[in-house]
């Protein structure tokens, strides 16, 4: 796969195209870069800026269009109305898929577009969007209006989406308990994709987004799943933020996690189930996924918070962690040491109805009585691993699900195991 970025370079490599590089080659695909501008900054301060001539940005472009097979475009820095039409001419019959990043301001403090840009940035570069993702303050200047109610944020992003982004993604809109949240605009559709605030001032966080986007595009990725995987992409490397520099710090890509990228994409069709909010129990529900061999619960990939039910709906709330989850995850570090192969789980609700599914369905179904559970094991809150090791104890069959019908004062449970998420997705879409 060969992804194309186009903006200004940044010697500090917190962003531009030195960072969507950085995040290409983490995916493991072909990164190519278009220069639109170079800027003098590091991590304390803005300098210089110097676009490059018309001349040469035309033959950088022809240069990588005629030789390379292009999956994706990025496009971040476009510093002038003339960038911005040559840009345009030269790719308005694309059809590949396209991110627009509209950087208009440094972390540093610097402008990286020209204030009389601004026009020619809305009529010929926000049409060529298959998503365009702004933060608040960028889509404030797009849209020329103040986005400080539901109302605001959503018409906001229909003014954007009216000048022809096929779709529009807000970013950095913070909502209640200590949420920071992205507002998706579809042709057809709405929402929000939440996740822990992460209270760190870096820089690069915005080029991850965006580069982390076109690749899930590029990979055949709907809307939802693209955004979703970037977005966790992009807390990851705020996480894993170095000082570098003397100044701010410079978010840090690692490598691609495989386990991470087949959860996100799990949990985003879970929770597109129709009626699932049905499944959801009390307690809420958690995904996960084990590395291979896991030798304690931060081997395992789980939900920091949980999915959560939002009235008829269901999100993701918190961020996918290792050592996110301490039941499901017990669950399937228990049955990984007998059945190897067992590295994802799911919890649901328990119905009757979903039990009387599971046993006419194909699937291999055990249960256990919480009541029989000893008072030791009470007392060091291991009700979990008791209950799935009294089931394999003395099995030879891998189970797909096992269940409880609670106890005092606990909740009833249904677990589906799998091989990996999309082998537990499968089991769950039979049961419920």
């Amino acid at each position: 796969m060969n992804l194309l970025s186009i903006g200004g370079s940044d010697p500090s490599s917190g962003a531009g195209i030195q960072s969507d590089i950085k995040t290409f080659s983490s995916f493991n695909v072909h990164g190519l870069t278009v220069i639109t501008a170079i800027t003098g900054q590091n991590t304390s301060s803005f300098g210089m800026i110097e676009p490059v001539l018309q001349k040469i940005l035309k033959n950088q472009l022809e240069a990588v269009t005629s030789d390379f097979k292009i999956d994706g475009i990025k496009i971040g820095m476009v510093y002038n109305s003339q960038i911005i039409k040559i840009l345009y001419h030269q790719l308005k019959k694309s059809k590949i898929p396209i991110v627009i990043d509209p950087v208009f301001k440094s972390t540093t403090g610097g402008s990286l577009i020209e204030r009389s840009a601004i026009k020619d940035f809305q009529k010929f570069m926000v049409p060529l969007a298959t998503i365009i993702t702004p933060n608040k303050f960028e889509a404030e200047i797009l849209a020329k209006t103040k986005i400080n109610t539901k109302k605001t944020l959503e018409k906001v992003a229909k003014i954007i989406q009216k000048m022809g982004a096929k779709n529009v993604v807000i970013t950095g809109i913070e909502t209640k308990n200590n949420q920071i949240s992205d507002f998706i605009l579809e042709k057809n559709n709405r929402y929000l994709i939440s996740g822990d605030k992460i209270s760190k001032i870096n820089h690069g966080s915005g080029c991850n987004y965006s580069a982390a986007i076109i690749f899930a595009l590029a990979k055949n990725k709907s809307i939802r799943e693209s955004v979703r995987f970037a977005k966790q992409f992009t807390s990851n490397s705020i996480k894993n933020a170095k000082n570098v520099g003397n100044g701010v710090v410079i978010t840090d890509i690692r490598e691609y996690d495989k386990i991470n990228s087949e959860l996100s994409a799990a949990i985003t069709k879970f929770v597109e189930i129709k009626n699932v909010y049905k499944n959801i129990p009390e307690c809420q529900t958690n995904f996960v996924y084990s590395k291979p061999k896991p030798k304690s619960t931060e081997d395992i990939l789980g939900i920091s918070g949980r999915i959560v039910k939002t009235g008829k709906y269901v999100e993701l709330a918190g961020n996918l962690t290792y050592g996110g989850s301490k039941h499901v995850a017990t669950a399937v570090l228990t049955m990984n040491k007998k059945f190897p192969q067992i590295c994802s789980a799911i919890n649901l609700k328990y119905q009757n109805s979903t039990i009387s599914k599971i046993k006419k369905s194909k699937l291999i179904v055990s249960s256990y009585n919480r009541s029989q559970e000893p008072k030791n094991v009470k007392l060091k809150s291991s009700t979990i691993e008791w209950g799935i090791k009294s089931v394999i104890k003395n099995s030879k069959k891998v189970f797909d699900v096992i269940y409880h019908e609670g106890d005092f004062g606990k909740e009833p449970m249904i677990i589906v195991f799998g091989e990996n998420p999309n082998n537990v997705l499968k089991k769950v879409l039979k049961i419920i």
